[in-house]
């Protein structure tokens, strides 16, 4: 195999692909990354078995085809550290010799027969479609919810539920719950759920930079697979379901919140974010009190000090209330708000408050007692 490659092009694909590959596993195949010039397009493949990634490079002029397999970390690092707009990578006998201007590096590799095949998308077979601007917010409005390494795997996951044209994207950890929707175009006609790993969801993030490119999903037994964009070379990241059964969410949506306060959402998370400067692990409560008109923010933290901000309300129905929150789980949520003004809904101390976006975004959070 013998290329001449723009770097920024390759640094970018292998950043990404890059992403898949595990840190530590006893297969060394698997610290590696595949590469393939054939037809006239590059294509990198990167798999850790339970997530596999294949996504084209442009600006590419291939002088001899064939494959190669490299070690993930030092090709990334060759090509992030050189400042050349080109580089030529050739490969012979598993060695790959990688050249710039005033540069060489000899990197061994391994045979590209020994890497185990990643799951392509054949046209036609989408079971819907939806716009990258579109999935990409709702990954942003549930993924940071999700359980990390929990015993009960169905919450380390994001649930994807389809009905007709309808999306829904639902995460919890136990302690709060995101709930996201979005409209596809529907290509099958059953309803169907997914719980997709949070790794998964991450890379497909990073994959769709273009808001307005065609995102292709379909599901294969106990694997999701997902399109971005058209043509050749398209990003196509596939991945291993999560077993299990999502706990019943629906249930834990407050219905009978009787004190509702709606606000600037760029306000109240500026007021938070200041709020959380003056807590620690002992005291990483905020106290919020909410009145007619204004909330007040207060947080303490043992030989630290104290703070208290004051916001605006835009309007405030029912009796006042303190109520103590973690401030990491509200700035997360307001992080993704993406919309001009937010809705708090509350019942009692000990009850979860919920947050409201323009009936797109649900997110439920448990309180903290501040005694």
């Amino acid at each position: 195999m013998k290329l001449v490659c723009s770097r920024d092009a390759l640094a970018e694909a292998l950043a990404v692909a890059g992403s898949v590959v595990v840190s530590r596993t006893p297969a060394p195949v698997l610290l590696c990354l595949k590469l393939e010039a054939k037809d006239g397009l590059l294509t990198v493949s990167a798999t850790d078995t339970e997530i596999g990634l294949v996504l084209g490079v442009a600006e590419v002029d291939i002088r001899e085809e064939g494959a190669a397999l490299i070690p993930a970390d030092k090709l990334n690092q060759i090509v992030r550290a050189s400042g050349d707009d080109a580089l030529t990578i050739e490969v012979d006998k598993n060695v790959a010799n990688i050249k710039g201007k005033d540069s060489k590096f000899k990197v061994f590799g391994f045979d590209p027969a020994e890497f185990p095949g990643v799951p392509t998308f054949e046209e036609g077979e989408a079971e819907f479609e939806s716009s990258a601007g579109i999935l990409r917010r709702l990954i942003g409005r549930t993924v940071f919810a999700t359980a990390v390494e929990n015993s009960r795997y169905a919450i380390n996951g994001v649930l994807l539920e389809r009905k007709g044209r309808n999306l829904r994207l639902v995460a919890t950890d136990g302690r709060r719950l995101a709930v996201a929707r979005g409209e596809c175009s529907s290509h099958a006609d059953a309803d169907a759920s997914s719980i997709i790993p949070t790794k998964a969801l991450n890379v497909l993030s990073r994959l769709m930079s273009d808001p307005d490119e065609p995102v292709r999903v379909r599901r294969d037994r106990n694997q999701i697979l997902f399109q971005v964009g058209d043509g050749p070379g398209a990003p196509v990241l596939s991945s291993n379901l999560v077993e299990g059964s999502f706990p019943p969410f629906e249930d834990v949506i407050p219905k009978d919140q009787d004190k509702r306060v709606e606000f600037d959402a760029g306000a109240l998370t500026s007021a938070v974010r200041r709020a959380a400067l003056l807590t620690n692990e002992e005291s990483k409560g905020v106290r919020l009190a909410f009145a007619d008109g204004s909330l007040t923010l207060s947080s303490r933290a043992p030989e630290m000090g104290e703070a208290e901000i004051r916001v605006d309300a835009a309007s405030y129905q029912g009796d006042p209330i303190e109520i103590g929150f973690n401030p990491a789980y509200l700035t997360e949520a307001l992080k993704h708000a993406d919309a001009p003004s937010v809705l708090i809904e509350l019942k009692a101390p000990n009850k979860p408050g919920v947050i409201k976006v323009d009936g797109d975004f649900t997110y439920v959070v448990m309180p903290v007692s501040l005694t």
